[in-house]
């Protein structure tokens, strides 16, 4: 069992704390918003820590989920943060999805007080956080990924070193190019499947058992449908992935078309009021146009 400071107890920091929690770990945790974090001590125990730095004296791990690269900067490096705190040894987890140079920047820092680092974005949603199903793509050093693994399996169904800091968040952004291309073409589908006159909920299930089976099809296509997207990943969180996802491409020379279109889509959606709408949203500028 190991000591662990939990920073960040968001839609998917809060569940994946408690699956730490249950399984026999000891427990620190620090949210901005504190009343977040004193309801999650009330629910699971453990301690609450004024300041992330406080939070992660004495830890063996320092786990981070927030929100994007300023807040990563803001709860690791900055006065207070998680380095004014760490021992030597310690090694932080970040489960943010952050930009590659903001993960190596935190890298470096932790390095200098002898802290390991591994960015770890995470790929399953809500629904994941709370299963203890999520999909876990890290960079860093091995052998600090090796002292962190059966941690973080805690939470996960898969987990997988995609090599050194900054490979983890380079592959969520590949992770999140595929999503913005499939729940485009899932939308369209539907709105197709609607326009032409035919039962959009029995096409999707005789195609589910077909090659266009996919996660978002099976879980997405009803609440489409409904037109209810009040729930899930939001757009707005959407648009800061896919802006990480575009600002690499322009430095490595990736083409992504598709994305950048999609990534409209949503500024889209946005300006229809959804900002805090599912992801799955994407239909609901099709129908509104006809």
């Amino acid at each position: 069992m190991a000591n662990i400071a939990f920073i960040g107890l968001g839609v998917m920091g809060y569940p994946m704390a408690g699956h730490l929690k249950r399984a026999g770990h000891e427990l620190t945790v620090y949210n901005r918003t504190r009343a977040k974090a004193e309801q999650w001590v009330v629910e699971h125990g453990g301690r609450l820590a004024p300041t992330p730095g406080e939070a992660a004296k004495d830890q063996d791990l320092i786990m981070v989920c927030v929100g994007n690269d300023s807040d990563l900067r803001e709860v690791i490096s900055a006065e207070q943060g998680v380095l004014t705190g760490a021992r030597n040894g310690a090694v932080v987890v970040d489960h943010t999805t952050a930009s590659a140079d903001a993960a190596r920047e935190m890298a470096a820092a932790c390095a200098a007080r002898g802290v390991g680092f591994l960015d770890a974005p995470v790929s399953g949603g809500q629904a994941g956080a709370v299963s203890g199903q999520l999909t876990i793509m890290v960079g860093g050093d091995e052998a600090v990924f090796d002292l962190a693994r059966p941690v973080v399996n805690v939470y996960a169904r898969m987990v997988r070193r995609m090599g050194e800091v900054g490979t983890g968040q380079l592959t969520k952004m590949v992770n999140q190019v595929c999503i913005a291309g499939l729940i485009q073409g899932l939308a369209e589908g539907l709105h197709f499947a609607q326009q032409s006159g035919i039962d959009p909920e029995a096409a999707m299930a005789v195609i589910s058992k077909g090659a266009a089976q996919s996660w978002q099809l099976e879980h997405r296509h009803r609440s489409m449908i409904a037109g209810e997207f009040d729930f899930g990943f939001a757009v707005d969180w959407m648009r800061k992935d896919l802006g990480i996802v575009l600002d690499e491409a322009r430095r490595n020379g990736a083409n992504l078309p598709v994305t950048a279109l999609v990534d409209q889509f949503y500024a889209e959606v946005q300006r229809m009021g959804g900002g805090r709408w599912d992801t799955s949203s994407l239909i609901a500028r099709l129908n509104r146009v006809k």
